[in-house]
């Protein structure tokens, strides 16, 4: 493989998933600079989910080649990349407070040996501050069904990203659904950029009042079953 350039943070070449019932995504190629958020504009699904599970390493492609930092084994991307905003991996139960999460994900973080206790408001905002900025800070006593559609995937990052690895995938845009939390998102998801690297998604681009702010917007294909379809026949 050649080598990859300092400039890019991933590069993919002809990637592609299987599952049990076909084709999920590919081949893809793609490239994502080092910084900033790049935005990959590609209609919400499995295979998108599926690409952005692949770029953090919590999925391998069966084909094609993929360096992120220059590391290409699933496992070591994994350790360079966190992870938010995927149902299918970081869905929070309903039942729980905003104090039992940040508790549970410091007693993740902290070496097998190291009895922490229940989080109180300083460990709150040093968990949570890098990713609300200026925003309030949810109540420790809330409960996550109890926040906002934005503090809710704020929380969620907030979470996935308490080791600030070089790159940060957020999957998609589209799941909020008020146009202004969605601005709102994609403006804390820049200021993380300014420390990371970081990928989201969204069927419909970036708002024309914010994409200056964004280091790239990417449409990817080959993403639906019905490209994925063609891809097939035009194979043949």
């Amino acid at each position: 493989m050649p080598e990859q350039s300092p400039e890019l943070a991933v590069t993919a070449r002809a990637i592609t998933m299987r599952g049990p019932w076909g084709p999920v995504y590919g081949p893809i190629d793609l490239d994502v600079a080092d910084g900033g958020v790049t935005v990959l504009v590609a209609p919400a699904g499995t295979g998108r989910t599926a690409l952005l599970m692949t770029l953090a390493g919590r999925m391998k492609a069966v084909s094609g080649q993929l360096s992120v930092f220059g590391r290409t084994r699933a496992t070591d991307i994994f350790r360079t990349a966190a992870l938010a905003g995927i149902d299918e991996l970081d869905t929070v139960s309903e039942s729980v407070t905003v104090r039992d999460l940040v508790t549970e994900q410091r007693r993740w973080d902290a070496p097998w040996y190291t009895l922490v206790g229940r989080s109180r408001r300083d460990d709150l905002d040093a968990m949570c501050a890098p990713v609300f900025g200026d925003l309030p800070l949810p109540s420790l006593t809330e409960y996550f069904d109890g926040l906002t559609e934005l503090d809710q995937i704020l929380l969620r990052i907030a979470l996935a990203n308490t080791a600030t690895p070089p790159l940060l995938v957020v999957g998609n845009l589209d799941h909020l659904t008020d146009d202004r939390n969605r601005d709102v998102l994609l403006e804390r998801l820049i200021a993380l950029g300014e420390k990371q690297t970081v990928v989201t998604a969204t069927v419909n681009g970036v708002p024309d009042h914010l994409a200056s702010a964004v280091r790239a917007q990417i449409t990817v294909s080959n993403t639906t079953p019905a490209e994925l379809a063609g891809v097939q026949k035009g194979g043949k």
